[in-house]
């Protein structure tokens, strides 16, 4: 029986932190990829390829929308099969790279392909075969919630996964469930010329935000033609004379929306099933999530949990990566990180992107009980009325007392490099002060935060651009 100083369960982000600080750490390891190809959602069926699939579709929209007098574009051609095709390939290229390429490198690590599973607290079965492990990594990430709606399996749809590799463009596509992955895959089809219409249980469109950010969010993509629907009741699916139907209760009357396709973007289970968890005693929670501390250690000393699979915070690429590579340091060496997940900056990659990092107002009311924040619509920004980018906003919330920084928000092209900067901010714990002494490029997006921590104190539209 080969026997390893740590098993890896899983392939993606998390599984691959994890295998890579073991190899820096000479211990001998085994990754048992189960379920997607090697890398996982990110590099597969999430992060890259819709990313690249909303690239391509941000391009025909400044087609028709770049807003320079004096420019004429006309769309000559778009093949939707031949875009598709471009992303598939550059997302093997990634994975071989990226993945396959880099795995090869790590000289302690051995890769088993199969199915893996707890036959002991101490033992893992992969195709038959028996391992053993002196301490374990769940890592198996997750899978598209399939919401209870009756007759949505007989009437069939696609998730993010199936509509990465779509060969045709559907003429019209319903989309259950906003956040990030139904508003990206919204607005990624409507630009490219699906008649799209969003529907979502909740009243926002995306929780983690703040609220006027959604609410504006929701009025530009209603304003390329995406209808969207909050506060809804499924009722039912079904499919006649070749088109799909779903009937859903919206103020109180039975409204049938219609199309092609219906994407599912309801969320997301953690891949606990099979797994064995009750063998090696390991605790979930009523959603079947691994219960873990903030070492990313399961209920059994031994065996530590990361990224989508776990019942913490967030659930990003980002974060599943590094607490992986924690959580393989804490299991080989007995250190005890963890992440401040009030540090790490979200972005939903929209266009405009919808990113944050810290508090909202709502959140830093509940902690401390006192809060102060301030909008600024990207308007006032030189940069952004430059490049006709003005529909944005940034909202910053403190602390007036200590007028220290607990969260930054955006609504602007190109937000996700913003967030990162805010991201400094919380986690350096500076102030309004900090800031408004900080010279920041001009003309550039980045002076949004400047002039968001100026408006705690004055008026911004009584000062220069140079100031």
């Amino acid at each position: 029986m080969d026997k390893y100083d740590l098993v890896i369960i899983g392939g993606g982000a998390g599984g691959f932190g994890a295998a890579i600080k073991a190899n820096d750490l000479g211990a001998r390891a085994a990754m048992v990829n189960t379920g997607l190809p090697l890398g996982g959602t990110c590099v597969n069926v999430g992060c890259v390829p819709s990313k690249a699939l909303l690239h391509a579709g941000e391009v025909l929209h400044i087609v028709d929308h770049h807003g320079v007098p004096g420019i004429g574009l006309t769309r000559k051609q778009f093949d939707f099969p031949t875009v598709v095709q471009a992303e598939l390939d550059m997302v093997e290229e990634l994975r071989r790279e990226k993945y396959e390429h880099v795995l090869n490198q790590l000289e302690n690590i051995t890769l088993l392909e199969g199915k893996g599973r707890f036959v002991s607290p101490s033992q893992v079965e992969v195709n038959g075969n028996t391992i053993e492990g002196k301490k374990f990594l769940v890592a198996t990430g997750s899978t598209a919630r399939v919401p209870a709606i009756e007759g949505i399996e007989d009437t069939g749809f696609i998730t993010h996964i199936e509509a990465l590799k779509l060969k045709r463009l559907p003429k019209e596509m319903i989309v259950i469930g906003a956040g990030a992955v139904g508003l990206e895959f919204s607005q990624m089809y409507s630009r490219f010329g699906t008649r799209v219409t969003l529907l979502r249980r909740s009243r926002s469109i995306f929780k983690g935000t703040e609220p006027e950010l959604a609410v504006r969010l929701r009025e530009l993509l209603e304003s390329e033609g995406i209808s969207i629907t909050l506060g809804v009741e499924y009722r039912k699916a079904w499919v006649e004379n070749g088109r799909k139907h779903l009937s859903y209760i919206s103020d109180g009357k039975e409204v049938v929306a219609s199309g092609d396709e219906i994407l599912l973007a309801a969320g997301k289970d953690p891949n606990t099933d099979g797994l064995g968890l009750d063998i090696a005693g390991v605790r979930t929670n009523g959603k079947g999530a691994v219960t873990v501390n903030e070492f990313m250690q399961s209920s059994q000393p031994h065996i530590f949990a990361a990224g989508d699979v776990v019942d913490l915070l967030l659930r990003l690429e980002t974060t599943a990566a590094h607490e992986g590579t924690l959580a393989a340091q804490n299991a080989l060496t007995g250190t005890e990180y963890g992440i401040d997940y009030d540090s790490v900056p979200y972005t939903v990659f929209t266009d405009p992107q919808l990113s944050g990092v810290g508090l909202t107002e709502e959140e830093l009311m509940k902690r401390e009980g006192i809060c102060s924040c301030r909008t600024v619509s990207f308007e006032n920004i030189p940069k952004a009325i430059i490049t006709g980018r003005t529909k944005g906003l940034v909202r910053m919330v403190i602390n007036p007392k200590t007028r220290r920084i607990h969260g930054v928000h955006f609504l602007s092209n190109q937000s996700s490099e913003l967030a990162s900067i805010g991201m400094m901010l919380i986690r350096n714990r500076n102030t309004i002060d900090d800031v408004i002494e900080s010279m920041p490029v001009f003309p550039s997006m980045a002076e949004s935060i400047k002039l968001a921590a100026i408006s705690f104190t004055r008026d911004i539209s009584a000062i220069s651009c140079c100031v």
